[in-house]
């Protein structure tokens, strides 16, 4: 935390995990007893950034403070990238999956990793940076793998935070993709959040990633918000 702000590192592996989130006004958390100008605080974090090899990156949401700040960043030369579209659902009785080879794993997913990693393409780099954030992971977590005739499809990751389940890193692999698979893989990822006491789900998806909302759509996923990111490459790094 500085003075308001979440600084988030990890690695280089994906934005969110590698951004600042403005969530709360100036005089909060570290450097509060300054309460720096705005200015101020986004050189001192594209310094700290820079110090750790990475380009500095703001997720822009509704309530960010302060609210100006996305027009700041744009005129500080901050490109504008990956519009993404939060999507929640609310149920009182989901739909029963059909019959699907499905394993869910609660332990450390070294098994799900290399299936995950195998139908993304994520990076040798990025499987252990990965590894390391799952492992860290405090709240419940439900691995899942869909399999068809012997073969592993599908991927996503389930996270329980009170009558929550947030979806995570959904995919199916290329050549099995608008067959179902996707669908069946989150009911069943539901029906096990269900068990554990969820009873709403959110998910982040990119918001030109059609395909994927109207998946989401069909199962009665609707938008909340959206929010964006603006990025500057430190050019100090590499």
């Amino acid at each position: 935390m500085f003075d308001g702000w979440v600084l988030r590192f990890a690695d280089g592996y994906t934005r969110r995990a590698n951004s600042i989130s403005p969530l709360y006004p100036a005089g909060r958390g570290a450097g509060a007893e300054t309460s720096m100008d705005v200015i101020e605080k986004i050189r001192h974090c594209e310094r700290i950034y820079a110090e750790n090899r990475l380009p500095t990156i703001f997720k822009i949401t509704p309530g960010v403070h302060p609210a100006h700040l996305d027009r700041v960043l744009e005129e500080r030369g901050y490109s504008l990238a990956d519009t993404c579209c939060v999507l929640t659902l609310h149920w009182e009785q989901l739909p029963e999956p059909e019959p699907a080879a499905v394993t869910i794993d609660e332990g450390d997913g070294s098994e799900w990793m290399a299936h995950f990693c195998a139908i993304s393409g994520v990076t040798d780099r990025d499987t252990q940076i990965l590894t390391r954030m799952l492992a860290n992971m405090k709240a419940r977590k439900g691995l899942i793998s869909l399999s068809h005739e012997g073969q592993v499809v599908a991927c996503g990751l389930g996270v329980l935070e009170g009558d929550y389940i947030g979806l995570y890193n959904i995919v199916t692999a290329p050549s099995y993709r608008n067959q179902g698979f996707g669908k069946q893989l989150i009911l069943n990822l539901l029906r096990w959040g269900q068990e554990h006491g969820a009873r709403h789900s959110y998910l982040q998806v990119v918001c030109s990633n059609a395909p994927a909302l109207r998946l989401y759509g069909k199962l009665g996923y609707t938008e909340t918000y959206r929010y964006w990111y603006r990025v500057k490459e430190n050019l100090n790094i590499g």
